[in-house]
């Protein structure tokens, strides 16, 4: 499941007069930074994510630009992955706009996957007025490429994995970037087909052990295992593979920002306390890396959380370098109460823990309840 243009069709479904125009979600033009999300009426201009404002303004002057909310877009996630979560208890999020959901056995209480997507999509539409493509096949890589494949608003089921697969060009196969595309071309590999033709070995010794691993099995549409999804009771972590390699620090910073917030979030209403993070960055060569640092105080909010990770990203990064993947994690994960040496003084940072901690409770059990710190309210101009 994957929801259309998500930033930009919140900001047209808050705003009615804003449907049907070229909506730009990021800073205004004339300042620094680069588009978050656009309407796919933007994309006709040639306009996408990651682009700088001032690139878009002049491919699209009529272009609406709206400030990035942040706190909307999540509250609006959590309660569509909620509805998505009472489906199937095998659900998995991948990020604030996409999610997988494991249909195996429910086909007595709701139908065949084609009618459940039906339903989906219906069920969506009618409570929050949002657009979704869905893709439907015998593994989650497969899955993801149907999504992609008749969006927006599409539902498509994969019945043949290779003859799909051969609609395809590489460039539209999940995790194949630039840099690969041209390694590939300079070995005259310019179809899935032709990729298929060659051994697993051969593409292990042309493209690095990981890359042919990874080539050899997504061109026979077989899961190459970029959405493990390995749940351990000690960790809580969160990752996003992006489609194509990113290294726009903004883009990159605002992703590891999302991580955290879901992150603090699950911890707070699973009931945890944690003070170890866990940053995991792969690069466009597939290499992976992981930092660790374990604070003094238990983790008190996702803004502590982002700072941290933050901190272990700067290690990591040279900003530079293309990454593929960016993780966040939590580990040491502990039950309030647990055997610990407590502090003689209640300090900041715990009463911000408290202050988090009832927000969540809040919007646990008001569903609708707008909170969100005093710092991220706009104007009516778009200024905090």
């Amino acid at each position: 499941m994957d929801l259309d243009a998500f930033y930009a069709s919140v900001e047209q479904q808050d705003d009615p007069s804003l449907k049907g125009k070229p909506v730009i979600v990021g800073p205004q033009p004339g300042t620094r930074g680069v588009v978050s999300a656009c309407s796919y009426e933007a994309r006709r201009f040639g306009i996408h994510s990651g682009m700088p404002v001032s690139r878009a303004a002049r491919l699209c002057p009529q272009g609406i630009f709206r400030p990035v909310r942040m706190k909307r877009y999540l509250r609006i996630s959590e309660e569509i992955m909620k509805e998505l979560a009472d489906i199937t208890p095998v659900f998995q999020q991948i990020s604030i706009d996409e999610a997988f959901l494991d249909l195996s056995g429910t086909e007595r209480l709701f139908g065949p996957a084609l009618q459940v997507g039906r339903m989906i999509k219906e069920r969506i539409a009618d409570k929050f007025g949002l657009t979704l493509s869905i893709g439907i096949a015998v593994n989650k890589f497969l899955a993801k490429l149907a999504s992609e494949y008749e969006k927006p608003d599409g539902l498509f089921q994969v019945t043949e994995p290779i003859e799909f697969l051969d609609r395809l060009s590489l460039k539209d196969i999940w995790g194949i970037g630039e840099k690969t595309l041209d390694r590939l071309a300079e070995l005259n590999i310019t179809s899935i087909q032709k990729l298929r033709s060659f051994s697993r070995d051969i593409l292990c010794s042309m493209m690095g052990v990981a890359g042919g691993r990874y080539l050899y099995l997504a061109a026979r549409g077989m899961d190459p295992g970029i959405y493990s999804d390995h749940p351990r009771s000690h960790s809580i972590s969160s990752e996003r593979t992006f489609a194509r390699d990113k290294k726009d620090r903004t883009a990159i910073n605002k992703t590891l920002l999302e991580l955290c917030q879901q992150i603090m979030h699950r911890l707070i209403v699973g009931g945890w306390q944690a003070n170890t993070v866990v940053l995991k960055v792969r690069y466009e060569d597939f290499t992976t890396t992981t930092i660790q640092k374990t604070l003094k105080h238990y983790l008190t909010s996702s803004d502590e959380l982002y700072r941290v990770a933050l901190e272990l990203l700067r290690k990591k990064w040279n900003g530079s370098t293309p990454i593929r993947l960016l993780g966040v994690g939590t580990t040491q994960l502990l039950r309030p109460g647990s055997l610990e040496q407590g502090e003689l003084f209640e300090d900041r940072d715990l009463k911000r823990r408290k202050v988090e901690q009832a927000v969540t409770e809040l919007k646990e059990k008001m569903k609708g309840l707008k909170l969100t710190k005093a710092s991220l309210l706009e104007t009516k101009d778009g200024r905090g």
